[in-house]
């Protein structure tokens, strides 16, 4: 049994009703359903899955923390960085966010392009919560409403191309895997099932573009190996390559390269689960309450992106990139504040950069087109080789 709080009963009803659903779902499918298509219902079936109910999931109430929570500093990072790709391109120029949390990170990058003096023409935020939607409205309006006539909140991608940056933190772990387990030397698809009064995984032989997909990892696996993978991502990029006319994307998330993700000794995936700042593997655990993420796989991400012709510019460890975006001298300017600021200051540094916090399990990827300039953000230590 699991040592989780336990929901309001208001948030159990919420779960149950997902719960009826994807067990429709299952008996529509034969008996079992694939773990992505159950993931997909567990996190954005509309009013009920996770990211599309009305429940707290950033900072000290929800369940986890991002970077943008922790700190300003992140935003204003990202905010110096964007202010140089900027200067290097010409017209209109736009950012847009995918699923902006809080707004925080919205807020935080407004405010420091405001004082570069670098503004974009529009902010857009892609947003599939209409809950997230109006808690990011509330906050801009209350710390920038100088600036809200800038933003726009958008259902889906912008039919017309923009130029500028793309954003996306923490939204890949997100994004529905499959899960695959290695028997007898042969390749198996783990699906969800429902047998007494229980969700649980089954096994079945995977069908042949799971198979062809697992046996492109080209590395021998040890039976009873279990892993995600993730099959969105091409997609994902095409989508993006259709909207960003000249520019960068970026894209911030917990992951590593491939030969990380697929060593012979991590035998039981990447899959995790959170709730109320409790981590598990559990994916059946108030489903619809529970974030349920899978790290990244930042080559797979880089190949996607190369097929959709953009150039992998940078890959870095998320303390590099923001160390080289000035995040020394930040902390710097607090030494002149009260030391309760000062040490208030220090200790978000501490989470953003150390190894055993952010600072190397998270990294920040990033793409371009049409676009040429060196980013500062990995100029003191590419990895690009690793991937």
């Amino acid at each position: 049994m699991h040592s989780l709080p336990t929901p309001d009963p208001d948030a159990l009803k919420l779960s149950e009703a997902l719960q009826q659903k994807i067990r429709s779902a299952i008996r529509s499918e034969g008996g079992s359903l694939s773990f992505a298509r159950f993931m997909e219902m567990a996190l954005y079936e509309p009013g009920l899955g996770y990211y599309s109910a009305g429940l707290a999931k950033f900072g000290s109430e929800g369940d986890f923390i991002t970077a943008p929570e922790v700190s300003p500093f992140f935003g204003r990072c990202f905010a110096r960085q964007i202010k140089q790709v900027f200067d290097g391109l010409d017209g209109n120029k736009t950012i847009l966010e995918f699923g902006a949390g809080s707004g925080r990170l919205a807020c935080d990058i407004l405010r420091e392009l405001e004082a570069l003096n670098t503004l974009p023409d529009t902010y857009l935020i892609l947003e599939v919560s209409a809950d997230l939607r109006e808690r990011q409205q509330q906050l801009i309006a209350k710390e920038l409403p100088q600036l809200i006539g800038k933003i726009e909140w958008l259902d889906q991608l912008p039919e017309e191309k923009i130029s500028g940056v793309i954003l996306a933190n923490e939204v890949l772990d997100a994004l529905p895997v499959e899960r695959f387990q290695i028997t007898d030397h042969q390749i198996s698809e783990q699906r969800v099932a429902f047998e007494n009064d229980q969700f649980h995984f089954v096994s079945r032989e995977a069908l042949e573009p799971l198979k062809q997909a697992v046996e492109a990892i080209q590395r021998p696996l040890p039976d009873g190996y279990v892993s995600e993978i993730n099959r969105h991502l091409p997609a994902w990029f095409k989508g993006l390559s259709d909207t960003l006319g000249s520019g960068v994307i970026f894209c911030v998330d917990y992951g590593c390269s491939h030969n990380d993700y697929y060593h012979p000794d991590r035998i039981s995936g990447t899959l995790i689960c959170h709730y109320r700042h409790r981590a598990h593997d559990d994916p059946f655990v108030y489903i619809g309450l529970q974030d349920i993420s899978a790290s990244v796989n930042f080559t797979a991400v880089a190949e996607a992106a190369d097929q959709c012709e953009f150039e992998i510019e940078g890959y870095t460890t998320q303390a590099h990139f923001l160390m080289s975006c000035g995040l020394v001298e930040m902390l710097d300017i607090e030494q002149g504040k009260s030391t309760d600021q000062y040490l208030r200051a220090s200790q978000q540094v501490k989470t953003l950069t150390l190894p055993g916090e952010m600072g190397e399990r998270f990294k920040v990827i990033a793409l371009t087109k049409e676009f040429d300039e060196p980013l500062m953000g990995f100029e003191t230590n590419n990895l690009l080789e690793r991937l």
